[in-house]
């Protein structure tokens, strides 16, 4: 067995395992989905005609992946270090992208894993979405969602030393930026200034090209715009992420 294999495979048991971390991924994100859905069954949003299950879905769907890839490798490396695992294995032969990587593959699938099951909840006929032609498209998406950020996961299991200040930071990250990004309410609702405000945020480039492609709300430009947004954000998050990894909180 390969150091990628029995990482992965280690990676897995923890989360399958954990009934609260399977709970948070895919059943307290759907909650939302579910809320909002029965609440506005039916309804449009005035200013576009949309019907809103095209807004909601997609946004909470892009929130809910991208919160399972923070909150993933988050605690998994603040325990992992406070534990001296990652101490141990830097002893070994294996090296820091074997460890990442192994993390990399796991939040692809489950985040795969949760499109599948939003987008299926969001088909039933009480919430009615209809997906797009285009909807293949969502999947490289949420690829490169999960990747920017996975990023964002990586620096905050590097700072945080304990469960509850992965939980803190990662909470006042996602959670205004899901309203911000438009996640739970459309845009087209909030006032200019956080409008604006959004446009500095990877979930919102993440909605859009997401909602573009799942729903047909947007074209072939938010999908290519959100791609290069978010291929952008990986990059730079990435580069900070692999400069202040720390193996052990003694250094």
């Amino acid at each position: 067995m390969t150091a990628y294999t029995a990482l992965t495979a280690a990676g897995y048991r923890a989360q399958v395992r954990d009934a609260a971390t399977l709970f948070f991924t895919f059943a307290f994100p759907l909650v939302f989905l579910v809320l909002f859905g029965l609440i506005f069954s039916g309804q449009e949003l005035e200013e576009t005609g949309r019907p809103y299950i095209s807004y909601i879905a997609p946004g909470v769907m892009a929130w809910g992946v991208g919160n399972a890839a923070v909150f993933g490798i988050a605690f998994t490396l603040m325990q992992w270090r406070r534990d001296d695992l990652l101490r141990l294995i830097r002893l070994t032969p294996v090296r820091l992208h074997t460890v990442l990587a192994a993390r990399y593959g796991l939040a692809l699938v489950v985040g795969l894993a949760q499109a599948v099951v939003f987008t299926s909840v969001a088909l039933l006929p009480a919430f009615g979405m209809e997906l797009h032609p285009r909807w293949p498209m969502a999947v490289p998406v949420l690829l490169l969602g999960i990747t920017a950020f996975l990023c964002i996961g990586v620096i905050i299991g590097t700072y945080a030393d304990t469960p509850e200040s992965v939980a803190a930071i990662a909470n006042f990250l996602m959670v205004p930026m899901a309203f911000v990004s438009g996640s739970f309410l459309p845009l087209d609702m909030m006032p200019t200034w956080l409008q604006a405000l959004s446009r500095a945020l990877p979930l919102r480039y993440l909605n859009d090209a997401v909602a573009a492609s799942l729903v047909g709300r947007g074209d072939w430009g938010d999908i290519v715009a959100g791609c290069g947004v978010l291929v952008a954000f990986s990059l730079v998050l990435g580069s900070v992420a692999l400069k202040t990894f720390r193996w052990s909180n003694r250094t």
